[in-house]
């Protein structure tokens, strides 16, 4: 006949001090509901009721009984934390993030345009792509967005910058600031139009994937700073001839005044134009610093008209275009208004890209 020896329960002995906190704990009624299940067991362990009658008493289990008389017994209330060892330590930790992030400086594995976090579970080996996709959120880095930059490196950036941005908030007295540009082969095509209407009933506006081409057209265009209102001419072709061409129209409009004139770098902009200068005393040009088109306002223009002009809409013919543009230029010079040029002070944002040049 064998014999079982029952392991002794864990004593409890409480001074006066504890025993009034505890009940104290028990009967308010601010007390958390899981502290007071803890403390009760405490004071019934203290009382020498036995773990098993505990455990019927408060509604648990042997095991859930014993841990609470255990943990009281070694950190009295501290060990009623429910915030320490909870299990295995993570399997991750800071030093996966490093490794993660120093990827980013490596090229992508042959044949890959860009990382992905399979790719990047791949690379490390000892990393799940859960995991991965998980630190990537957290640092808030979007592998499937695409952003694209422009960095000048004119070494007078902020002296032209400034000069043009001062010449839209502080016009000179009695001149005309005019932003330049041109639109090139802007193409006629022609495409069925329509309206689709789906299974489930909901209607929208589309068009057919064929198209034919019927040409193109250039479009020069000024935009008056002061009023808003644009004067576009058309051109087949965008050469220093048609420039100085649409200039000229643009000039016999302001005989009276100094017109001011913001272009852009192109290189028909940029030829010796003194003697057409010479012609035109009250004519000034201003160059943007390179590679810093939205610093001319005609850009936001055109941004406006390829969105409400020509986007979705289908021509017969380079005429029919050409008709259509100058309707919306009539439209718009309607309601024109000046852009509020609201940037006061002039910065240039140096741009760290993430990833190792090919």
């Amino acid at each position: 006949m064998s014999s079982r020896i029952i392991p002794e329960a864990t004593p409890i002995v409480l001074t006066g001090e504890e025993r009034a906190e505890l009940e104290g704990l028990v009967r308010s009624t601010k007390t958390e509901h899981r502290t007071r299940f803890k403390t009760r067991i405490v004071l019934l362990a203290a009382a020498g009721v036995a773990t098993r009658t505990i455990a019927r008493e408060v509604g648990s289990t042997v095991g859930t009984a014993s841990k609470w008389r255990v943990r009281y017994a070694k950190d009295r209330l501290a060990g009623f934390s429910e915030t320490g060892n909870r299990g295995p330590a993570p399997k991750y930790g800071p030093e996966t993030g490093r490794r993660i992030l120093a990827l980013f400086d490596e090229k992508p594995p042959e044949g890959h345009a860009n990382w992905t976090a399979p790719l990047l579970a791949a690379a490390l080996c000892d990393v799940h792509e859960q995991y991965i996709w998980r630190f990537l959120r957290a640092q808030k880095i979007d592998l499937s967005g695409r952003k694209s930059w422009c960095e000048s490196t004119d070494p007078a950036f902020v002296a032209k910058a400034a000069e043009i941005v001062g010449l839209y908030m502080v016009p000179p007295e009695n001149a005309i600031v005019l932003a330049v540009d041109e639109k090139p082969s802007i193409q006629a095509l022609e495409r069925a139009q329509g309206y689709l209407k789906l299974p489930n009933g909901r209607a929208l506006t589309g068009q057919s994937h064929d198209y034919k081409r019927h040409g193109t057209t250039t479009i020069f265009a000024a935009l008056d700073d002061g009023t808003g209102k644009v004067v576009g001419r058309h051109f087949k072709r965008r050469r220093r001839i048609e420039f100085l061409a649409f200039m000229n129209e643009v000039v016999a409009a302001y005989q009276d005044c100094h017109i001011h004139v913001v272009l852009d770098n192109l290189s028909t902009h940029k030829p010796k134009h003194d003697r057409w200068l010479a012609r035109h005393k009250n004519v000034s040009f201003h160059y943007t610093p390179t590679r810093t088109s939205w610093l001319n306002q005609i850009e936001i223009w055109f941004s406006i008209f390829a969105g409400k002009s020509l986007k979705g809409a289908s021509f017969k013919a380079v005429e029919e275009l050409k008709a259509h543009i100058d309707a919306f230029i009539r439209s718009y010079n309607e309601n024109a208004r000046p852009f509020v040029w609201i940037k006061s002070e002039v910065h240039q944002k140096r741009l760290k890209p993430c990833f190792a040049d090919p």
